[in-house]
């Protein structure tokens, strides 16, 4: 009789193995809105070209993808998920308690975030001053911090339009939206610090700024439909709609492939992916659609995510980064700081 148990109970585990290899045999990924429609081509190409199923993607956001990745290691967490800003500390410690030990970072390409605007408009320029003027929660005034009373963009500077301050973009959980704080409210909020010994990065919360959610598409739509508006999105979005929509010069640098690549456009960012390696036994497509994702036929300047957007690393930078995810190299807390 206890054989016959032993001998069950040995059959039901490894019936539960072999399920799990077969549930995980689908490559499920998360992550950036921005880094979506890349990942989402290569997906579709892994799927088709390939002996696997085509994997699961889903866009949650940056800071959504990295807290479902570090939630833990098995079969009910992503085994990659996409950033549009590099993984913080406080999500690699998070990982760590959670026993997500070895991760592998790789960095696809470049993007740069577009201020845009419905194509029926002027073309516009503006500074990063007055976007953080626009858009703070407090602005100085008189020698102290006051809500920011500025309802028009002409109520900034007359030689801006006489148009309502109304503006798309991305929540809190989104890399975009950490990045537009971090390369214009922090950078052109210096003078701030003399109120708080710190950048100021806080964005009003009157109705000016209008959270989007995460699905940059629906900013776009937005924009059609509300002319007066500007939208914060991933450069990608505005090269796709560039018959409807126009990008503002910013610090009078236009967004374009060749300014964000060589990072005069002042808005310009890296875009990343991070694979669990700990789950590669267990879904053994992971590796090949990292390895596809960063071949020369995806990432490359003659690749075909160039042609949805991606501005290309350089040559070098690359090679590096293949070896890195080929060698499955280890991201270590210090390269993160």
């Amino acid at each position: 009789m206890n054989r016959i148990l032993k001998t069950t109970a040995v059959a039901a585990a490894v019936m539960g193995v072999v399920g799990v290899a077969q549930a995980r045999e689908q490559l499920r990924i998360v992550g950036s809105s921005t880094v979506y429609p890349f990942a989402s081509y290569v997906v579709e190409e892994f799927g088709a070209t390939t002996d696997y199923q085509t994997p699961v993607i889903e866009s949650t956001g940056s800071g959504g993808g990295l807290k479902l990745f570090c939630a833990g290691v098995g079969e009910d967490t992503p085994d990659i998920t996409n950033a549009s800003r590099p993984m913080k500390v406080s999500e690699f410690e998070r990982c760590k308690k959670n026993g997500v030990t070895d991760i592998t970072e790789a960095t696809i390409g470049y993007d740069g975030i577009a201020f845009a605007e419905s194509s029926d408009n002027d073309p516009i320029n503006l500074t990063r001053k007055q976007i953080f003027l626009a858009l703070a929660a407090k602005v100085p005034q008189d020698g102290k911090l006051v809500a920011n009373p500025y309802k028009k963009w002409s109520d900034i500077d007359p030689s801006l339009p006489d148009r309502e301050i109304s503006v798309y973009g991305p929540p809190t959980t989104s890399g975009t939206r950490d990045a537009f704080e971090e390369l214009v409210m922090e950078a052109a909020s210096e003078d701030m610090k003399a109120y708080g010994g710190k950048a100021y990065t806080d964005i009003r919360s009157d109705g000016a700024y209008i959270d989007a959610g995460e699905n940059d598409n629906l900013i776009v739509q937005r924009l059609a439909e509300d002319t007066d508006a500007f939208g914060i999105f991933g450069y990608s979005y505005l090269e796709e709609n560039s018959d409807t929509l126009t990008g503002a010069s910013i610090d009078g640098v236009e967004p374009t492939p060749e300014t964000i690549s060589s990072g005069d456009y002042p808005v310009s960012r890296s875009l990343f992916f991070y694979i669990k390696n700990q789950h590669a036994d267990s879904v053994p497509a992971m590796y090949e659609y990292a390895n596809l994702f960063m071949s020369e036929k995806m990432i490359g300047p003659m690749g075909y995510l160039k042609g949805l957007g991606l501005i290309p690393l350089p040559e070098d930078m690359r090679k590096m980064q293949r070896q890195q995810v080929k060698n499955h190299e280890k991201l270590e807390l210090a390269d993160l700081k």
